[in-house]
């Protein structure tokens, strides 16, 4: 996992802090984590099911 390269959504940034971060770089994985406690862990997916949460959240769009 060290080879994970991370990128925030170019949609964070006005939300007082609240952001993911995303490597999907890696094969076969995807990986996911808060932008504020890069320590705390990761969330993994296969790219798949990755694209199946990002297409319904494109579908739902913003929350709040």
């Amino acid at each position: 996992m060290t080879d994970a390269k991370w990128r925030k959504s170019s949609r964070s940034g006005s939300n007082g802090g609240s952001c993911v971060e995303v490597a999907d770089n890696l094969p076969g994985i995807v990986l996911v984590r808060d932008t504020k406690d890069r320590e705390g862990g990761t969330l993994d997916f296969t790219p798949g099911n990755w694209q199946s949460f990002v297409n319904l959240a494109k579908q739902i769009g913003p929350v709040g």
